[in-house]
């Protein structure tokens, strides 16, 4: 499938943009209907005309007045069962009401043009889906989107959206916009509410954007914050301080990622920045250490869907169930464990990081396996969906927020795209997208 990103707002009207998602959807097909569980083709057209309207009048409702905006299978529309990629909820009662950040984006002006697809429940970063198919990766369609937001993140590539709303619980906006080569921001937690969001971790689960500029992402991360909109801050690279995890995040990873991630440094050392090696594998080897005898997504993904494990558990995606099943085994004694270390390690992780602006390493160590590979082997999906989660889920255990940022293609790798995931101090999101859209811009 031809790749498009979403023409320019400044020369094309709202209507005549969403007029070509529409098309882009409907001349997709059969791979349209994978990327899209819903379209709200009517809906959108009357959106988009009344922000032409607006603009004409010389009103803006902010930053997304207009701007075509896919939202993830598993945010409440009012009036429709909330299926969050699973065929179990396709019968499920309709929502009251918007999700409070659905909400947040109609009264923005945005358009929101249609539903995409996830791995079912949000429970992986491959982003198969047995219920509604698996979207092609947006470079080369016989591998995968990345997971859970899967049909999120190509959505914009292929002109269907010109911003996505995801969640991410272990990486799971970070993963699709890294495969994607397009930027996607997971925001501390407590940045964005989660009212109307299935959710599967309640002490993990965010919400945030993935577009194809840093920019985009600042625009949509402040409507889904609800927060006035302001300008980033202009930033000057010259002398940035970015510390660089050597070790654990690094291991395993295939020789294009590597070789990819040391040029990004490299043009970052160039235009000024000061890299710093960091010796950090006690912390960032905590979270998995930890969560051997049960992780805190697993335990609370199976108190939150315990009526349907007990009812129709033949209905799920067996790999999906085979995740959330040790979640009922895990003791509370355990659980309350994990928190209470999670509190400890995140303050002494917080110590470590004042002498520094930013983390940068890989959002992925490894490069996307095929579809068919995976499909025919459970070891395979399994190892690849560990290290799919492995670098992007520390940083959801540590509630900071991160940022995949594109950084061109590999060519050693087929032209596929290489993310450079940002971490920046909790709490701090906005120096986080101003620091990286000035490497965006820059580079």
């Amino acid at each position: 499938m031809a790749q498009h990103l979403p023409t320019s707002t400044s020369t094309s009207t709202s209507t005549e943009r969403t007029e070509r998602a529409l098309a882009a959807i409907e001349a997709a097909g059969d791979e349209g209907r994978r990327i899209f569980t819903r379209v709200y083709a009517e809906a959108a057209l009357q959106a988009a005309q009344a922000a032409d309207q607006r603009a004409a009048s010389g009103i803006s409702l902010g930053p997304l007045d207009g701007r075509i905006v896919s939202i993830k299978d598993l945010l409440d529309v009012a009036g429709e069962p909330t299926t969050a990629g699973s065929a179990v909820l396709r019968q499920a009662a309709p929502a009251q009401r918007d999700a409070l950040v659905v909400q947040r984006l109609r009264a923005a002006g945005a358009v929101l043009i249609g539903k995409t697809n996830m791995t079912e429940f949000a429970f992986s970063g491959i982003g198969i889906n047995p219920h509604y198919g698996t979207p092609g990766n947006a470079h080369d369609a016989t591998r995968i989107p990345g997971g859970s937001s899967c049909g999120a993140g190509v959505s914009v590539v292929h002109g269907m959206a010109e911003i996505a709303i995801g969640t991410d619980t272990g990486g799971s906006i970070r993963i699709p916009a890294a495969l994607a080569g397009i930027a996607g921001f997971k925001p501390t937690q407590a940045r964005v509410p989660r009212t109307g969001a299935l959710a599967l971790s309640y002490t993990l689960d965010t919400i945030g954007p993935l577009a194809a500029s840093v920019q985009d992402c600042a625009q949509a991360d402040a409507v889904l914050a609800g927060q006035p909109w302001q300008a980033l801050p202009a930033r000057q690279l010259a002398g940035l301080r970015v510390g660089v995890p050597r070790g654990a995040l690094l291991a395993d990873a295939d020789a294009p990622v590597l070789a990819a991630f040391e040029q990004a440094l490299a043009r970052l050392s160039g235009a000024g920045v000061r890299l710093v090696d960091m010796a950090l594998d006690d912390w960032l080897l905590a979270p998995a250490r930890l969560q051997q005898a049960g992780s805190l997504a697993a335990a609370e993904a199976a108190h939150i869907h315990r009526e349907r494990l007990e009812r129709a558990p033949e209905q799920l995606d067996p790999r999906v169930l085979a995740r959330i099943r040790p979640g009922q085994d895990v003791a509370a004694a355990h659980y309350v464990g994990l928190l209470q270390a999670r509190s400890r390690l995140q303050a002494e992780l917080d110590a470590q990081l004042q002498d520094v602006d930013l983390l940068a390493l890989p959002t992925l160590p490894i490069l996307p396996p095929r579809i068919a590979d995976l499909l025919a082997d459970d070891a395979a999906f399994m190892r690849a969906n560990a290290l799919m989660l492995r670098n992007p889920s520390v940083f959801n255990f540590y509630d900071l927020p991160a940022l995949s940022l594109p950084m061109g293609r590999m060519a050693s790798a087929g032209g596929l795209p290489f993310g450079l995931m940002l971490v920046g101090q909790r709490q701090c999101d906005r120096q986080l997208l101003a620091l990286a859209a000035a490497l965006q811009a820059l580079l």
